[in-house]
């Protein structure tokens, strides 16, 4: 039978010069074991002035293995495994040649530049999840949000990050890594920039969701893109320490907040149209993670691996010269030569269909048929999921993915509720109230908060220049009394009569004022318009410190993970994790206080990190190349859609019990954590 790599089998470089390696071997890859043979005479500058002794391997006399033994004895264990199988298919012997280029590039400058730029990608994701809890309480002031809208607003980062992490997914196995990361972040960053400046609920809602669509194909890309310039003993390890990132994601959102919204002198106003306050400034500043990736991402290549899957030898080789050269001239051995010659990659009819239809007609029908076609291969990519090699894998994979994201971002929304409430109603318990008390021709030039008036008479009195937080008149009488710059924090007046009173320059709206009866001469003259920013108001910064100690005690579960993720396995990590997970929820019945509940929420932080790290890489590893990003983007898709719903449900039951919350995160976690056990372990897999 005809080699099927004949007509695609890929020459560079004068054959002479490197010499190939393994030729008439068993493997019959083109490519040069160690170094080409040199002359006595062609000693490097490097190595000049040093004898055999200075050369010896300093591990030798302990015994250790020389890491060029350890490569070959991998790659006799591969050769050996492939002359025992029955068949291998192509896609075998692509993924077993790239691990051994992989292995000669090393691990080194080039792996740890891109761990850079990448991880600032996944830092924005990790600082969007986080911008809208923490604008919330300022932007529901400026733009006058009711309860649903602000729900909404919660809810509408994850929708777009869901669509996003499908569509960017998909389009990365079949347009690149590298174009997909940079598109997808410049949209983040133009619509993350336009949010801060919108004014409407609508546009500002419109933003922020295209905002999320953009930032949604980071997770997908980068691990997919990463991974794919790691051998395999690295592959764990370094995947975690990239994982991190999401968590300085998560410190930067909560230390930039804490510094900003408060400082309301920051932002400016022009009329009463534009406000530009400060929790406007700290949006653009979430921004700045996704442009350092958007910058550092020029000066990247693609990923070596997805051109060779579409049949860009030349593209490849170039690339992986650049690696292997970056990293030795690090490791001060410039010496060593890229000894590739061959990379035998398969041409699809997909691809050759695409280049004859792209090749014809107009520009405008030429995008068409490329859109189609793109569509149509993204979704044939997508379907082939479920295919029977596929689809076991497939279906543990989305439980684990969806009952892990229902249970952390239903209690990550449930945690800081619980705390608001429990403050709510220590608040609520130091009330003042006071009955029938009659106050006539008194100037109020105090603030009054945490009050309830009841049965009073008011007559003569007059309201000055104060500040009302949460205050409430019940069935009290009002009568020749002036309020006049008036600002009021969940202040109303229920079942009151107003006699000949006078409101000037109050935001005592008429919602304000609940079964009240009023005279013809009680007037309301320049009432502030809109919902302004109260900016007396002491803003409460527990809400950025839970964030922050719950980012900050991931730490130690990143670092134990990526030390044990090659060691114990990626399954025992992953179930192990899950299912500690779930027996830390059952803490959250003994939770009582604010402080509690702030160490329980640091404790589940910090055990469950080592299960998504774990999740994330495994997604990596179980699936090939050519359908990695896009399974990736569908399983981050869905995790995003159990976002959605746990933190919807989560938040219902907040002031009404916790029983159902804990529950529904205890049984998700404990089926995630036994569907996790049944995966196969991928840990000395190389990646297909």
């Amino acid at each position: 039978m005809a080699d099927p790599y004949h007509n695609n089998v890929y020459h560079q470089g004068d054959p002479d010069g490197y010499g190939t390696y393994g030729e008439g071997g068993q493997d019959g890859y083109a490519y040069q074991g160690d170094y080409p043979h040199q002359e006595e005479d062609a000693a490097s500058d490097a190595t000049e002035g040093h004898d055999e002794e200075d050369q010896m391997y300093e591990g030798e006399y302990q015994g250790i293995p020389h890491p060029d033994e350890v490569k070959a004895a991998r790659r006799a264990a591969r050769a050996k495994a492939r002359a025992t199988a029955d068949a291998v298919s192509e896609h075998e012997e692509l993924a077993e040649q790239y691990e051994d280029i992989m292995e000669d590039c090393a691990h080194g400058r080039f792996q740890w530049t891109l761990f850079i730029v990448l991880g600032l990608a996944l830092m924005a994701d990790g600082v969007e999840c986080f911008v809208v809890g923490f604008v919330l309480p300022s932007a529901e002031k400026d733009m006058c949000l009711s309860n649903a809208e602000k729900g909404m607003l919660g809810l509408i980062v994850f929708l777009g990050m869901m669509f996003g992490a499908f569509i960017w997914g998909g389009l990365a196995d079949k347009v690149g890594r590298k174009k997909c990361l940079v598109v997808a972040l410049a949209i983040n960053c133009i619509f993350a920039f336009l949010s801060s400046f919108a004014q409407g609920y609508g546009f500002f809602l419109f933003f922020r969701l295209f905002s999320g669509f953009g930032i949604g194909g980071s997770v997908p890309i980068v691990y997919s893109y990463f991974s794919e310039f790691l051998q395999m003993d690295k592959r764990g390890e370094h995947l975690s320490w990239l994982c991190m990132f999401w968590m300085m994601g998560g410190i930067y959102a909560s230390f930039t907040a804490w510094g900003i919204i408060p400082r309301y002198g920051w932002g400016f106003s022009m009329g009463t149209e534009f406000q530009f306050h400060s929790w406007r400034v700290f949006v653009l500043v979430c921004a700045l993670p996704a442009i350092a990736s958007l910058i550092g991402l020029t000066f990247m290549p693609e990923s070596p691996r997805f051109l060779l899957e579409t049949g860009k030898h030349d593209e490849a080789w170039m690339i992986l010269k650049q690696v292997h050269d970056t990293n030795w001239r690090a490791k001060g051995e410039p010496e060593r030569v890229f000894t590739v010659t061959q990379i035998k990659t398969p041409k699809t009819q997909e691809d050759e269909f695409f280049e004859i239809q792209s090749a014809t007609g107009t520009a405008f029908q030429r995008w068409i048929v490329r859109t189609l076609m793109l569509t149509k291969l993204v979704m044939k990519n997508v379907i082939s999921l479920l295919n029977r090699e596929l689809r076991l894998s497939t279906l543990l994979m989305a439980i684990i993915w969806f009952t892990m994201a229902f249970s952390y971002y239903g209690l990550s929304v449930w945690f800081p509720d619980m705390i608001k409430h429990l403050q709510t109603e220590e608040y609520k318990s130091k009330v003042k109230v006071f009955h029938r008390e009659k106050v006539k021709n008194f100037h109020f030039n105090f603030s009054l908060e945490n009050q309830v008036h009841k049965e009073g008479e008011y007559i003569g009195d007059k309201f000055i220049n104060i500040e009302m937080k949460f205050v409430k008149f019940e069935d009290s009488l009002f009568e020749d009394c002036l309020f006049e710059d008036i600002r009021s924090t969940e202040t109303e007046f229920e079942n009151c009569t107003f006699k000949n009173t006078r409101f000037f320059n109050t935001d005592l709206y008429e919602e304000k004022f609940i079964d009240c009866e009023m005279d013809n001469t009680t007037t309301f003259e320049h009432n502030k318009k809109g919902c302004h920013l109260d900016f007396e108001e002491d803003n409460d910064v527990l809400i950025y410190l839970v964030s922050f100690l719950g980012s900050l005690a991931v730490l130690p579960g990143n670092i134990i993970s990526a030390l044990f993720m090659d060691k114990i396995g990626r399954i025992k990590l992953i179930g192990g994790s899950m299912l500690v997970s779930a027996g830390c929820t059952f803490f959250l019945f003994l939770s009582f206080s604010q402080a509690a509940i702030i160490a329980w929420q640091c404790l589940f932080c910090g055990v469950s990190v080592a299960a998504w790290n774990g999740i994330e890489v495994i997604t990596v590893e179980l699936y090939p190349a050519s359908k990695r990003a896009t399974a990736f983007g569908v399983l981050n898709a869905l995790c995003k859609l159990a976002a959605i719903l746990g933190s919807s449900i989560f938040a219902s039951f907040v002031g009404i019990t916790k029983i159902i919350p804990i529950l529904l995160s205890f049984v998700a976690l404990v089926c995630g954590g036994v569907v996790a056990l049944k995966l196969p372990e991928t840990r000395e897999k190389i990646l297909l």
